[in-house]
């Protein structure tokens, strides 16, 4: 892959404004313009708290009509709605944007072959591995296209972004399955919050191969929770702070932005919780299938024979696809044997990895419970998937989720627990639970 100095700004105390990522931008366009044909490529809402919408409409008030095409790099997710397209990307017109459909509009630019998947999985999976790209990625005739996104741990690859947010956020069908279910085998709790894994060796072969000759420039920002003394200050957002934007074309703007989100996104903590209460923001987590990074990001600090709390208010659905939806209804989140049980016995499960994978990643393997709380969904339906139900309004009540603060909490009943408000933020563990060496 074609290697150039990386632009950077940040560090692990920093809190960029919207200045500091004008002069990202500018430093960029400076550096690898001139160009009159721009696309954007960011993340859809479900990154809502990345500043890659800010990072967007920045690029689109420096070069105007020169932003031609703004792709949101929505996987298999909906796409978004005009509140959350107006909410995320300030002033940016609807005319400029285009919807991915993963299922197809896309471009197939070869394969990864299967003996490397099988080797970097450990002999786990063994089949080769599609290279898709949305079509106006591939063939758009861009002069520049701006990949824009938050490196953050990841249940899937380790760490978020770089060559994912294009394979995965505008590839296809197979692609987004096929990679899915080789980190859901390999092991979750093996991938989390490590920059290198199977499932980016695979990607980054595939960049490799398939995009150097694409002008692709990768903005990659990290985000991490403010602290109590920088709560006040303006640059903080949503009690968030930007510490880093790193830029290149090539990959070691991931492994610099990595590094620093390992800083400001991973908690290590001293004792396991018995309880764990999780909180979904109501504007990014409509469904499940986003909404169980609570479950993900949190289960390798939870005690063996704990409890999770995930507070969902605006979760009223499980699959982002109908198709996946009925899927989970039918088979729930049951741990692996039985998943896998379902992919050897159910062709539709068999056709659909990814969902397979998803019902792998929100299963608590029988270690500790999951009580979800939703806002749209009734308890027979939590239920019918393998999660308690908990009332939402009579949970909140209960512990008190207005005064909870990210951490250590004594609750009202005298018990102790650990609250995270922004799971999809971080990574949280115990030294029990994190099987390797900590990165």
């Amino acid at each position: 892959m074609a290697t150039d100095e990386v632009l950077t700004w940040g560090g692990p105390d920093a809190r960029l404004g919207t200045d500091d990522l004008a002069a990202a931008i500018d430093a960029v366009i400076e550096r690898y313009g001139p160009a009159t044909r721009v696309m954007a490529v960011p993340p859809d809402f479900s990154r809502y708290h990345s500043r890659a919408g800010d990072l967007t409409a920045i690029v689109h008030r420096k070069l105007g009509a020169r932003l031609t095409d703004v792709l949101p790099a929505l996987g298999t997710h909906r796409p978004l709605t005009q509140r959350e397209r107006e909410a995320m990307f300030p002033g940016v017109p609807e005319s400029l944007f285009r919807v991915h459909n993963w299922r197809t509009d896309l471009v197939d630019l070869g394969e990864i072959p299967g003996d490397f998947v099988r080797e970097v999985s450990e002999g786990r999976v063994d089949y080769a591995w599609p290279a898709q790209l949305n079509r106006s990625v591939a063939t758009g005739g861009h002069d520049l296209i701006l990949s824009i996104g938050q490196v953050v741990p990841h249940e899937v690859i380790g760490m978020a972004n770089h060559a994912k947010n294009l394979f995965i956020g505008t590839g296809g069908r197979d692609a987004i399955n096929k990679s899915h279910f080789l980190g859901a085998v390999y092991g979750m709790e093996r991938i989390m919050g490590r920059a290198d894994s199977p499932v980016r060796a695979v990607i980054n072969a595939a960049a490799e191969r398939f995009l150097t000759h694409l002008p692709i420039v990768y903005v990659l920002t990290v985000i991490g929770p403010a602290r109590p003394d920088e709560r006040e200050d303006p640059n903080v957002k949503d009690g968030l702070a930007t510490r880093g934007v790193f830029a290149s074309r090539g990959l070691e703007c991931f492994y610099r932005a990595a590094e620093l989100a390992l800083q400001v996104n991973f908690t290590m903590v001293d004792q396991a919780p018995e309880h764990v209460i999780a909180y979904l923001d109501p504007q990014e987590f409509h469904s499940t299938w986003l909404g169980n990074k609570s479950i993900y990001r949190t289960r390798m600090m939870i005690a063996d024979g704990g409890h999770l709390t995930v507070l969902a208010p605006g979760v009223e659905t499980f699959g982002e696809d109908p198709g996946i939806d009925k899927l989970i209804r039918r088979h729930g989140y049951c741990g692996t044997d039985a998943t896998l049980t379902a992919v050897a016995e159910d062709s539709e499960m068999a056709a659909d990895l990814g969902a397979a994978a998803h019902l792998i990643h929100g299963s608590s393997e029988g270690r500790f419970t999951i009580e979800y709380c939703p806002g749209g969904l009734t308890a027979a339906e939590i239920e019918g998937v393998g999660f308690r139900y908990g009332d939402l309004a009579a949970k909140e009540r209960e512990l008190g989720v207005a005064a909870l603060h990210d951490g250590w909490n004594t609750l009202a009943d005298g018990s102790r627990a650990y609250y995270v408000s922004h799971p999809a933020l971080g990574l949280w563990a115990h030294a029990s639970r994190f099987h390797t060496a900590a990165p």
